[in-house]
């Protein structure tokens, strides 16, 4: 079997969170105690990938990579690609169509945080044939990609920012697909807007009956972090939650020792690394325990 391959979408110019966004990606802005880009570097860690293609602005990618290096800290690979100009989130798969040579993906929008104690297994329900989504309900549907449903409950139509939303599940931005996603995304015509959009590339999945979307219930949390305020919500979350908890979200460091991919010395490099922050203190807690 084909090991499936990540990809994280960390292109854009990051227009709506001008000006704090003029110097520096978005996906490097902090999220409370760590740069964004690691939440969803993370989920697909927890998903037991270790091929990872990192898709940049040309002008943002020297920053990336001095921010996560090649992987090797936390025991993966990684890859970047420069993406010239955003022109939808199907073009990934066009740009990362060598890196991906047919296996199978996930893709991860770089300003996504997820979280849930049962994501990993989440994940696990993907197949490697055909496409999984994954819907989770929001208050406002109208903003996102809809997911319609039938009366068996199997996905119908995914509608892409519909005035009357026919349901309160909106697709998240996390894709699992199969290696025909280079193919199909070229197969797609730009929208009205000029993009590639990542509803056209389900949609035809969704003909051919290749579709399944696995929904999110109310012990996971998705966040995406386009404008100022929901900026603020996700760092307001993760600090609530690991001040409560006493735990990390979204820290490569620990999924990677938890999983084997690294050992208890490559950890406590890292934890020396980050010196007496509290995530330092924290990495050298998991040496302890």
């Amino acid at each position: 079997m084909t090991q499936r391959k990540g990809i994280i979408l960390a292109g854009g110019s990051g227009t709506r969170l001008y000006p704090i966004t003029i110097g520096v990606s978005k996906q490097l802005l902090p999220i409370y105690d760590k740069p964004m880009i690691y939440y969803p570097l993370t989920v697909l860690m927890l998903a037991g990938i270790r091929e990872i293609c990192v898709i940049t602005t040309p002008h943002d990618q020297a920053q990336f990579q001095r921010t996560l290096g090649d992987g090797a800290q936390w025991g993966i690979d990684l890859t970047y690609v420069v993406q010239e100009r955003p022109e939808g989130l199907a073009q990934a798969y066009l740009l990362a169509e060598d890196f991906l040579a047919s296996a199978p993906s996930a893709m991860v929008l770089g300003d996504n945080i997820f979280f849930g104690h049962g994501l990993p297994e989440l994940m696990a329900r993907a197949t490697d044939d055909g496409g999984t989504v994954f819907g989770y309900r929001v208050a406002d549907p109208e903003r996102y990609g809809v997911v319609a449903f039938d009366a068996d409950g199997s996905v119908e139509r995914i509608i892409e920012k519909p005035p009357e939303p026919p349901s309160n599940y909106a697709v998240t931005g996390l894709y699992f697909l199969d290696g025909t996603a280079p193919a199909r995304a070229r197969d797609v015509i730009p929208s009205a807007r000029g993009e590639l959009e990542i509803t056209t590339l389900l949609e035809s999945y969704l003909a051919d009956g290749a579709l399944k979307v696995e929904r999110m219930g109310r012990g996971y949390a998705w966040l995406d972090t386009g404008t100022h305020a929901s900026l603020l919500d996700a760092g307001n979350f993760v600090r609530t939650l690991e001040q409560r908890q006493g735990m990390l979200a979204g820290s490569p460091d620990e999924v990677a020792h938890d999983r084997g991919w690294i050992d208890d010395d490559a950890l406590r490099a890292r934890a020396g690394m980050f010196g007496k922050t509290d995530y330092g203190r924290y990495l050298q807690g998991l040496l302890r325990d």
